[in-house]
């Protein structure tokens, strides 16, 4: 069972005055949980992931959610849509239900509904979508306001993600959206490496028939708006042979599990 850290935000939560909301992400995919989790910061989720119906049982056995994501092409998401108590369009689940799907045709958005999600969202997904949509069916579930941060740090990074804005030292650069996915994707590893084929299948899907150097591009781009030189990096590192990898060293203090609250 997978269990993510956090980056640290603004402030730890009591910093800014609200317990953290919980979201549990059941997709088996390493890099996908990454990005969702640093996405959810600015919404003050702490993420727990799952691999399985198994390890989403686990999870839920101590750790009632306030949102789950959960990955409709996986094999165990109409088990644990039942687990969570949703049945049918007649009722949706006490927790509210974010789907993603590879498969964008309609058929399948309303199969995800039918199955008792509150919203879907295709993938690959730009972070303020994913954040804007969660955000939404929280509020719509719970009634309650949900805290947004716009802007968190990583390093010397202040990133902020509506405004698609980022501060690097003294620097203040905008971005496109494909350089925040791009940006989001390198930084949610944590400093380990994202491979060329699976940034691209992240940002522009398995379907996507790329020319070569795509990736090499957009990473080329958005070194030269953070002014970072390539051959001695402060944001992003090639790594030859293998892809590119997110530099910055930043707190991991995260969330702390005893402030949890309903």
């Amino acid at each position: 069972m997978h269990q993510t850290t956090i980056p640290i935000l603004a402030g730890p939560p009591e910093a800014n005055g609200h317990a953290p909301r919980r979201a549990l992400v059941l997709h088996d995919r390493r890099l996908v949980v990454d990005l969702i989790e640093l996405t959810l910061n600015h919404g003050l989720f702490v993420v727990r992931a799952a691999q399985s119906l198994a390890e989403a049982e686990v999870i839920l056995a101590e750790w009632q959610p306030h949102l789950t994501v959960i990955d409709m092409d996986h094999d165990d998401s109409t088990a644990l849509l039942e687990r969570l108590g949703a049945s049918n369009t007649l009722r949706r689940s006490g927790t509210p239900v974010l789907g993603l799907t590879r498969r964008g045709d309609l058929q399948t958005k309303l199969q995800a509904f039918d199955l008792g999600v509150d919203d879907i969202l295709t993938v690959p997904f730009s972070p303020e979508e994913l954040l804007a949509r969660a955000i939404v069916i929280t509020r719509r579930a719970t009634g309650a306001d949900v805290p947004i941060v716009p802007t968190i740090k990583l390093g010397e990074m202040e990133i902020d993600i509506f405004h698609r804005r980022v501060r690097a030292g003294d620097s203040v650069v905008h971005l496109s959206g494909i350089e925040q996915s791009l940006l989001y994707l390198l930084a949610s590893r944590g400093g380990r490496v994202a491979t060329r084929n699976e940034i691209l299948d992240a940002i522009w899907g398995s379907d996507f028939v790329a020319e070569s150097n795509i990736v090499d591009r957009h990473i080329r781009s958005l070194r030269i708006k953070l002014r970072d030189d390539h051959s001695h990096p402060r944001f992003i590192a090639t790594v030859p042979g293998e892809g590119y990898r997110f530099i910055p060293t930043f707190s991991n203090r995260g969330w702390d599990p005893g402030l949890d609250q309903d």
